[in-house]
């Protein structure tokens, strides 16, 4: 089935009366999408297209460099395409609608290194709300919860044998997520703090980490404790707490952890969440794919 670019393109000529420099790079963006849906995606028509192969087509342009501007343009040049198609009746829907623009300059943040986590470790005191502290970074860390998540955990949401925890996501969705042997060493020394502090004010709920005063710490005294953290052990480091998260994920995917699998444990819906993590992108992931799957190479590989 053609793919009416030229059809479209003298409709922009002649129904919207665009420049000819414009034309040229109408004409620039669609060819060198439809490269892509065929030589990449083996798309044979447009009609075959998803708004996934929109996304893997954005995708690949910021693999190759393009700047945020570049890559809205591209899709803006898509939208009228396939608006363009929907009211030929060759598409029901038009596959690029729903597809969210990029955001303009969104740099991916630096991971924070594990020296500098054990840097600041070391520097929290040995005292009860430094030894609480220390629990608390060694979780949102160690199990690369959320801070909401973090602060929602109860004493009864912990398998300390196991290690293993129960966590409360978005959507109130649940999710087993295992910490680690430094978590549970610093776990076993709070929770003898924890008991003294809950003793004041008896019959509440159950918190896991809770303040001097025995109730429940908020996500705002969380990021309190970690910015003084921080500026005590290395002052002038920009660490918050999505910063541990953001190292909890990309530190498993360079030990080599199934993309999947730390998927899962983040609680994120789409894998497209977890590469903003991980650094890995769609067009790699396609790469790759197609390089192993057995039923993804091409007839003559």
């Amino acid at each position: 089935m053609d793919w009416l670019l030229e059809d479209f393109l003298k409709h922009l000529q002649w129904e919207r009366n665009l420049s000819p420099a414009t034309l040229k790079a109408y004409r620039r963006e669609l060819i060198r999408a439809r490269t892509f849906f065929r030589e990449e995606l083996e798309t044979k028509a447009p009609v075959e297209l998803r708004s996934s192969s929109i996304r893997a087509y954005l995708a690949w342009l910021h693999a190759e460099g393009l700047a945020p501007a570049s890559v809205e343009r591209a899709l803006a040049a898509l939208r009228s395409y396939f608006d363009y198609l929907v009211s030929e009746g060759v598409l029901g829907l038009n596959p690029a609608k729903s597809t969210r623009s990029p955001k303009k300059n969104r740099a991916v943040p630096d991971v924070v290194s594990l020296d500098l986590i054990e840097v600041i470790v070391d520097g929290m005191e040995d005292s009860p709300a430094g030894r609480r502290n220390r629990a608390i970074f060694e979780f949102l860390y160690g199990s690369g919860l959320r801070v909401g998540e973090l602060v929602s955990l109860d004493l009864g949401d912990i398998d300390r044998k196991q290690r293993l925890l129960r966590v409360r996501g978005k959507g109130k969705k649940e999710r087993i997520v295992p910490f680690g042997r430094k978590a549970g060493e610093a776990l076993e020394v709070y929770l003898s703090d924890r008991a003294r502090w809950r003793r004041k004010i008896p019959g509440r709920d159950d918190a896991l980490f809770v303040n001097q005063r025995g109730g429940r710490l908020t996500d705002r005294s969380v990021r309190r404790i970690l910015d003084q953290a921080v500026s005590r052990a290395a002052s002038g480091a920009d660490i918050h707490p999505h910063s541990l998260r953001h190292a909890f994920a990309t530190h498993l995917l360079e030990a080599g952890m199934d993309l999947r699998a730390i998927q899962e444990l983040l609680g994120h819906s789409s894998l497209a969440t977890t590469q903003i993590y991980t650094r890995v992108d769609l067009a790699h992931l396609m790469k790759v794919h197609r390089a192993a799957h057995p039923r993804s190479r091409r007839k003559e590989d």
